[in-house]
């Protein structure tokens, strides 16, 4: 699997991302660039996307980067992620660039620039710095069910 494979499935089976409407835009090796459309259900009281949907985007894209850049595919969770908000994210979209700063044995570590972007006019709204932590994938298994007989998905 490819990392923009990887990538594309990862922004496609999480509930958050594939709700929220992420495209995946660009995949290199420790970059990626991802978008977002502006949708009501996205946005705060003033019209502009919400804090909350800046650092969700920040975490996916800092996690994706780091993703690609490591040479086999392995399991990876946020352990920090420090957000500066710089200015409102208005336009019709927002743009993730996320590119991997550091790679280690277990610790990564990835900076974010969130951009407004109105009609190809762009304008940094937040800078994200993300620690990340390598973890072991292990082989999913069926949730128990509160119903006896029964697997949940």
């Amino acid at each position: 699997m490819t990392a923009r494979e990887l990538v594309e499935l990862a922004t496609s089976r999480s509930g958050y991302t594939s709700a929220a409407g992420t495209r995946v835009v660009r995949v290199e090796p420790g970059l990626v660039e991802m978008r977002l459309e502006k949708r009501p259900h996205l946005l705060n009281l003033g019209g502009t996307f919400h804090g909350g949907v800046i650092t969700g985007l920040a975490d996916h894209a800092a996690g994706a980067a780091v993703a690609a850049a490591l040479p086999e595919r392995r399991a990876i969770v946020t352990v920090d992620l420090h957000a500066s908000f710089i200015a409102p994210a208005a336009g019709e979209v927002i743009v993730a660039r996320a590119r991997t700063l550091k790679t280690g044995g277990v610790i990564c570590i990835a900076a974010v620039e969130i951009f407004g972007d109105d009609r190809g006019a762009e304008k940094l709204c937040a800078l994200c710095t993300v620690t990340l932590r390598i973890a072991e994938l292990k082989p999913s298994t069926p949730r128990a069910s509160s119903q006896k007989g029964k697997e949940t998905p």
